[in-house]
């Protein structure tokens, strides 16, 4: 499978764009602040520029494992993983090539790529940062408004890399 890497990179870029909109004082920065016991002191002194760094990296390793997640065609090519696919005239590049040329592009849609970024959101980002949560004492605000914007992320994210990827 190829890796359209412009695609990926500007995937990657979602997260940031989000968070700037999401965590914005005049949208959910305030209160997501008062939940994680943040105040404009220690916002001050941070390396804006190593986080925003970091954060691009992260955000480029989540849009590379979003194909994984969102197009489906991807399980097919780790089932294949190891054999002879690439060569037309072996007996498993036979059947490869048959059955992509019966699935073809099915499900590459925006709409298909943001149902499954929003389920990766629920069903890996919630159980990760609720637990984390819990045990940091965070009450329900502080995972809705973490949660809420993972979920919008990697909605918006499924669905740039389903359909252009």
């Amino acid at each position: 499978m190829h890796i359209n890497y412009l695609v990926v990179l500007a995937t990657a870029l979602v997260p940031m764009v989000m968070g700037f909109i999401w965590y914005n004082p005049k949208v959910l920065g305030t209160a997501w602040m008062q939940a994680a016991g943040i105040t404009e002191e220690k916002m001050k002194g941070a390396n804006m520029a190593v986080i925003f760094g970091v954060s691009l990296l992260l955000s480029m390793m989540l849009a590379m494992s979003m194909q994984m997640l969102v197009i489906h065609q991807t399980s097919l090519y780790s089932l294949f993983f190891g054999q002879p696919i690439d060569d037309p005239n072996s007996e498993v590049g036979i059947f490869f090539k048959s059955i992509l040329d019966r699935v073809g592009t099915s499900f590459r849609t925006f709409k298909h790529g943001v149902l499954h970024g929003v389920l990766s959101a629920l069903f890996i980002i919630l159980p990760v940062l609720g637990t984390n949560a819990l045990f940091e004492r965070k009450g329900f605000k502080y995972i809705a408004i973490n949660v809420g914007y993972w979920a919008i992320t990697m909605g918006i994210m499924g669905g740039i890399i389903c359909a252009f990827a």
